[in-house]
């Protein structure tokens, strides 16, 4: 600082503008872009103008920002092109170190530029300005949402649901989402084109904001004393006839009344200067994003979920079919899936060439990530392609109850070892598919070169068919696989050529379901589920309840199967009802066999006492077990 400039106490001093603002201007034009399509690559932008702005020398080039953070070929490129583009608009020696007169500057009120310092008492003007006179720091606004939003219709519907006598005080997501579709503009299934959100993106914010609580799996939600707050007075504007302005002039409000708090707190910090969004102002701007997207009218219309509430909406009444929530005759085809494990990694000859016989066959088939098993069907809607667009909109596609497990005698003997045998026969049964098949490829004499002797593993196939209840195909080769696929293709494609499809939520009305006759049609139907629903709940390795840990650790003990852990979990459910049944106990003998005489299996037989006295060792020795 020069000597002659006096030094100004407590002030925040004047910071340089970016010397490069065309550039700025051009990455915040993008990141905006980005942010409306609902884009990853909006973070990527913005990280670039973080880099940007702490950038203090003047670039001449695209070329010449590489040595920034942040900047790759991809982005640089696209500027390079802006930049020729500028060049030729306004001639080769266009300035591009200041911005054209007509363009606005480049400021910060999105925190992407380095702002010049505020006095005090402008400041104070400007609270007294906006109503809020005398100093200290701005009371943050709490969040509210935009009328007809995700959030919104989720407090909304919850609310008016709590309200109804004898209510259960939650609702399941599939129910909350039917229900609060009539109170919102933008699908909740359903992503409008370009966007990947739909409006229950909008939850994980009420969640963040602790207006929703997301307890129990299936999960329930419910509203918290904040979120019941809110909706009593998004209920009470709803019935004053409030207009959509209302709301979103309340976001906006919060948005700046949080900017202003900031901007306060740096300024009793100088030299300080946040160069990034906060998380409150990033989740407000993505909630914006995700609501003010117009939907698409045709895009609602695709799935079946959607046409659920088509009676309680009026602007679904174009939906192309009368029958929602259902497949007719003739209007889907049966496709098999095929696991992407099945086709790629190991001994890609072996792979590639079930694809070739497939294809040779003239199978239908798709391949995508199964989260459970190598093979299911599908009954995927025939949907006519839309004039304007490159690709036809996706048509529902239901899960037939046939899912296929391929196990060649190599892959059986490893899974048998390292335990993923039982677990997979323990998901395939818990996936809502009734009709489980193992397909075992038999590879000749190569069993007999296995770490377990053959007769374990022929055993262990056979205890796959009677105690477990699969359907057991054995097989020779690769070529043998696809032809029992395609044979299995040929069969459902015409068992199911007469069927009316209904689509059931397995979230709601568990895994029953069957063939039924339709009411005054005479046509038969049956009930199956999305393959949406099939492949989320079958995840692997998502969010477990206590119920299921506890049968996981249970299932790890040698000779506790899945059919004893059942039993034991019937009668406690939880470790902590175990361990509460053990404290009643008066005697050590009595803990030990305190599980011995439930009964469990078809056969109902007893767990018996070595089981019963391991299970307490397990749970109730004090440090290691010897």
């Amino acid at each position: 600082m020069p000597a002659s400039e006096p030094v100004r106490f407590g002030r925040k001093r004047a910071l340089p503008s970016c010397p490069n603002p065309l550039f700025l201007k051009w990455l915040t034009e993008l990141r905006d872009e980005a942010r409306e399509k609902g884009l990853k690559i909006q973070c990527t932008y913005q990280k670039a103008i973080n880099s940007l702005n702490k950038y203090p020398l003047p670039l001449q080039n695209a070329k010449e920002a590489k040595i920034l953070q942040n900047f790759g070929d991809g982005i640089c490129k696209i500027l390079d092109e802006k930049l020729q583009r500028h060049y030729r608009q306004n001639g080769p020696e266009a300035p591009i170190h200041c911005l054209p007169d007509r363009a606005p500057s480049v400021g910060r009120p999105d925190k992407n530029c380095l702002a010049l310092p505020r006095k005090k008492n402008a400041a104070g003007d400007q609270r007294e300005d906006r109503g809020g006179g005398g100093g200290g720091r701005r009371k943050k606004r709490g969040y509210v949402p935009q009328k007809r939003s995700g959030g919104y219709a989720v407090l909304l519907t919850l609310y008016r649901h709590s309200e109804i006598p004898g209510s259960k005080g939650y609702m399941f997501k599939l129910e909350l989402q039917t229900a609060a579709q009539p109170y919102c503009d933008k699908s909740f299934t359903v992503p409008d084109l370009g966007s990947k959100y739909t409006a229950w993106s909008s939850v994980s914010t009420l969640i963040q904001k602790n207006l929703l609580i997301k307890t129990h799996n299936p999960a329930r939600y419910s509203l918290t004393e904040e979120g019941v707050a809110l909706a009593q007075r998004l209920e009470a504007e709803a019935g004053g006839g409030g207009g959509p302005g209302g709301d979103r002039g309340e976001v906006r409000g919060g948005g700046e009344e949080e900017e202003e708090e900031e901007e306060e707190e740096e300024e009793g910090r100088p030299g300080v200067v946040d160069l990034t969004e906060s998380d409150d102002d990033a989740e407000q701007a993505d909630d914006r994003t995700d609501h003010t997207e117009k939907p698409a009218g045709v895009t609602q219309t695709l799935r079946m979920e959607v046409e659920e509430t088509s009676s309680s909406k009026p602007q679904d009444s174009q939906s192309r079919r009368p029958d929602a929530g259902r497949l007719l005759p003739g209007t889907y085809q049966i496709i098999l899936c095929v696991d992407f494990i099945e086709t790629t990694g190991g001994s890609h000859h072996r792979k590639q060439e079930l694809v070739k016989e497939l294809q040779r066959n003239g199978v239908n088939f798709d391949i995508r990530k199964l989260n459970v098993g190598d093979f299911l069907w599908v009954a995927r809607e025939n949907v006519a392609p839309i004039p304007g667009q490159l690709r036809a909109p996706p048509g529902r596609e239901l899960v037939l109850d046939y899912i296929v497990e391929r196990k060649r005698m190599d892959d059986l003997c490893g899974s048998i070892i390292d335990g993923r045998f039982r677990e997979q026969k323990f998901r395939l049964k818990r996936c809502g598919l009734r009709r489980p098949i193992y397909l075992v490829e038999e590879c000749g004499s190569a069993a007999s070169h296995l770490s377990l002797p053959e007769t374990s593993l022929q055993q262990a196939i056979v205890n796959t068919q009677v105690v477990d209840g699969f359907f057991v195909k054995r097989v020779q080769d690769v070529r043998e696989s696809a032809a029992y696929l395609t044979v299995m293709t040929r069969y459902l494609t015409k068992l199911y050529q007469n069927r009316t499809l209904v689509c059931r939520s397995r979230e709601l009305e568990g895994d029953v379901g069957g063939d039924e006759e339709e009411g005054g049609r005479g046509l038969p139907s049956c009930s199956l589920i999305s393959f949406a629903e099939f492949n989320h709940g079958a995840t692997k390795n998502k969010c477990q309840t206590v119920r299921e840990v506890f049968a996981r650790q249970l299932m790890q003990i040698s000779g506790l199967s899945g059919d004893k852990a059942a039993a034991i979990l019937e009668q406690y459910s939880t470790p902590h009802s175990l361990l509460t049944a053990y404290e009643k106990c008066s005697s050590g003998a009595e803990k030990e066999n305190l599980l011995s005489s439930i009964r469990y299996g078809k056969l109902k037989r007893n767990l018996g006492p070595a089981l019963s006295r391991t299970v307490y060792q397990l749970y109730c020795t004090p440090g290691a077990l010897s």
